[in-house]
């Protein structure tokens, strides 16, 4: 177990970013296809192909995953994963051809400090999104970074870096789940002003700095910690499982993972929020299902998620520019277990 969602059997993540732009795009590619559904609990989601994941509709399965920085721009993202996917020949079959098919969600990042040519000058500049979503999509693998990296290149808290995280767990079943979130809250995943995690006590092996949570919470800690101006913000991410799941189960799971998001980020799913979480399954573990175990697999999904999210915070690098928020480890590295 690497602790990434890449335990998972049946599917890779790949990166790719933009230092200037500040911003970037991260891929989960599926080997042969997985069961997808989403739930969409923020009030400003913005994505691509996700209606067809409801269980009532036809594609049983899709290719990939993709989530992204950018905000609205970002959807040109899944172009470039369509593109790299088609490549491979995977997709849809269609009257003999194959049609990849990738859904997508997207966080807003482009008031973080990095250069946005496009924003100013449409007509010569384009957002660099889709060649992003080729890259990544070529590069995935089972090993991957986190932090200031892919969808996570960007991404801010309202008083930290934000960034992409991961984490994994087997169940009492003998089943393999795992999460990836790129993390752009609206709220705060520290209590107070930190340095503990409101995950902390989700915790596996000091993977987020081994601090648990303080003896007792201060009140003030409880007083909501918002980005400036209520900007639009958004978590965004996956959870899979190598269970083999119908797409209604995946999204009862998906349902349940947003419970993760409750426990580690404060406040969470908010009008100016888009927090968009996907489930999906590969379906390599075929023991039998009953709705006991579905819900062990919806629980730690939401654990998974809860862990990723602080992860993402611990592991991201401040971005280079004048009044970009500080990292985790620039202000508590002292603080870690055994430091």
């Amino acid at each position: 177990m690497r602790n990434l969602i890449t335990d998972v059997a049946g599917l890779r993540v790949g990166h790719a970013q933009d230092a200037a732009v500040a911003s970037g795009v991260t891929v989960a590619v599926f080997d042969g296809r997985a069961a997808v559904s989403a739930s969409v609990q923020g009030g400003a989601p913005g994505t691509r192909a996700v209606g067809l994941l409801g269980p009532e509709m036809t594609v049983p399965k899709i290719d990939a995953v993709v989530l992204s920085g950018g905000s609205e721009f970002g959807l040109d993202a899944a172009g470039g994963v369509i593109n790299a996917l088609s490549q491979r020949g995977t997709g849809f079959e269609i009257a003999g051809l194959r049609v990849p098919i990738a859904s997508q969600a997207i966080l807003f990042d482009l008031v973080n400090g990095g250069r946005k040519p496009w924003l100013s000058d449409p007509e010569h500049e384009r957002p660099p999104y889709w060649e992003l979503g080729l890259a990544a999509a070529l590069a995935a693998e089972e090993t991957f970074a986190l932090g200031t990296v892919g969808a996570g290149a960007g991404a801010t808290t309202a008083n930290l870096k934000g960034g992409l995280g991961s984490s994994s767990t087997r169940t009492p079943s003998g089943f393999v789940v795992g999460a990836l979130v790129a993390v752009n809250a609206l709220g705060s995943t520290v209590i107070g002003d930190g340095p503990h995690f409101w995950a902390g006590v989700y915790e596996r092996e000091g993977e987020f700095g081994g601090l648990g949570w303080p003896e007792s919470i201060p009140a003030d800690a409880l007083v909501p910690r918002m980005k400036a101006g209520v900007q639009p913000s958004t978590t965004i991410g996956l959870v899979a499982t190598d269970a083999a799941l119908t797409k209604a189960a995946c999204k009862r799971l998906a349902i349940m993972a947003h419970d993760g998001l409750a426990r580690a980020i404060r406040p969470v799913h908010a009008p100016v929020d888009g927090d968009t979480l996907f489930a999906a399954a590969t379906g390599r573990n075929e023991t039998a299902l009953d709705p006991i175990v579905l819900t062990e697999l919806g629980l730690a999904a939401a654990d998974c998620v809860a862990r990723a999210i602080a992860r993402g915070v611990y592991e991201a690098q401040a971005l280079p520019f004048a009044g970009a928020l500080p990292a985790w480890k620039d202000l508590f590295s002292a603080r870690r277990a055994g430091a």
